[in-house]
């Protein structure tokens, strides 16, 4: 018998009821998740309030001196990660998109941050080499198909003890079943389940 693919990976009530009993966003953030919804092409992209409380959590947990994010598009997430940095701390963020280089510094200065989120533009693979820092927390949130690369090269640039935190590792649950033919993010994603476990 053949299974089917969950699509709603978390029931609608549960995910209202969950962000209603969350903080909510600050009127800048809320301006910036209601934005990206009407003027990104793929606004399912942005973390939104729900996760982005949750990656300010774990930041603000952790706080950490130096955070490692791949993968920026808007800034949202970089922003709510940025929240949870000691006072002298810094956050490193990767974007390949250049197009999206002024949209996310209009973000992040708007957040006040502009002075603790310093900007890559360019490919994840090729800018993490030259990071000369050691990082408490890396954020990896970018191309599915490279996530293991990223990992791979993730692991170096963490401080002992450091945290690495992978978006969309359960893929709405598709990694449960076998995944359909050329599924290559899917694949890519069980991959790293198994390796890292």
């Amino acid at each position: 018998m053949e299974k089917k693919v969950i699509t709603d990976f978390v029931h609608p009530d549960i995910d209202r009821y969950s962000e209603e009993h969350t903080s909510g966003e600050t009127p800048m953030m809320a301006k910036l998740n209601r934005w990206t919804h009407v003027k990104m092409a793929r606004p399912r992209m942005l973390s939104g309030a729900y996760q982005g409380k949750l990656l300010e959590m774990i930041s603000a947990m952790v706080q950490p001196e130096k955070v490692l994010e791949i993968g920026t598009y808007v800034g949202y997430s970089a922003i709510c990660l940025a929240k949870g940095l000691k006072p002298n701390g810094e956050l490193h963020t990767i974007e390949v998109d250049e197009e999206l280089e002024d949209i996310i510094l209009k973000a992040v200065a708007d957040a006040g941050l502009d002075n603790k989120i310093k900007l890559h533009i360019g490919n994840a693979l090729d800018i993490m080499p030259t990071l000369q820092h050691t990082f408490d927390l890396i954020f990896i949130d970018a191309d599915k198909i490279n996530y293991k690369n990223y990992y791979d090269m993730a692991i170096p640039l963490l401080r002992k003890g450091g945290i690495v935190v992978l978006d969309n590792i359960l893929w709405s649950g598709k990694g449960v079943y076998p995944q359909p033919k050329g599924d290559k993010e899917t694949a890519v994603l069980k991959e790293l389940n198994d390796f890292i476990q």
